[in-house]
């Protein structure tokens, strides 16, 4: 469980981090300032969250993943969008300034998309990868006793419902489900 939420922090790291390099040095954005900087912020996160939904966990590219991803995406972008909320309401408090690394301003911590949005990303892939729990659990819960995996009907259903012989280790079993079969046609 370690392992899988610190994947989960690489990942969203590693998302939240494009998303600012995106504004920082593509948009020119380094401080989200005034009604239209928290607006973008807001934006900004719930892109983050989008895209952290996307990839952490089960990622849309596996193999029957495009529902859970989906999900995930979206209420990554509501987890995504109340974090910059929390971070811009009760970290105001938290002053960073990262002029000297030319990645941002000077302002608090919800304000520096640099800081921000890696840190959303981080929280969001660390849930979503603790989240997922692979496909060890389907894998336990194979069925009823002597039913093979992946089988909806029991055996001895099936030979009624088809008229054939039901598949047994006994001779007596297949006597009886012949007599079935029997009773069946006639």
């Amino acid at each position: 469980m370690v392992f899988r939420m610190v994947v989960g922090c690489v990942l969203g790291l590693l998302v939240g981090a494009a998303v600012a390099a995106a504004l920082v040095f593509g948009l020119n954005v380094r401080v989200f300032e005034g009604s239209l900087g928290a607006l973008l912020a807001f934006g900004a996160a719930a892109v983050t969250g989008v895209l952290t939904g996307l990839v952490a966990g089960k990622p849309i590219w596996a193999h029957g993943a495009s529902i859970e991803a989906g999900l995930k995406a979206f209420f990554g972008a509501m987890l995504a969008a109340f974090g910059m909320f929390a971070l811009r309401k009760w970290a105001a408090g938290v002053h960073l300034d990262l002029t000297a690394m030319r990645v941002g301003g000077a302002g608090s911590l919800g304000e520096l998309p640099m800081a921000s949005l890696p840190l959303i990303g981080m929280a969001l892939g660390a849930l979503f990868e603790v989240d997922n729990t692979g496909d060890a659990a389907p894998a336990r819960s194979a069925g009823r006793e002597g039913q093979r995996p992946g089988v909806r009907v029991a055996p001895a259903k099936a030979a009624k419902l088809s008229g054939k012989a039901a598949p047994s280790d006994s001779d007596s079993s297949a006597d009886e489900a012949q007599a079935q079969r029997k009773n069946l046609k006639g």
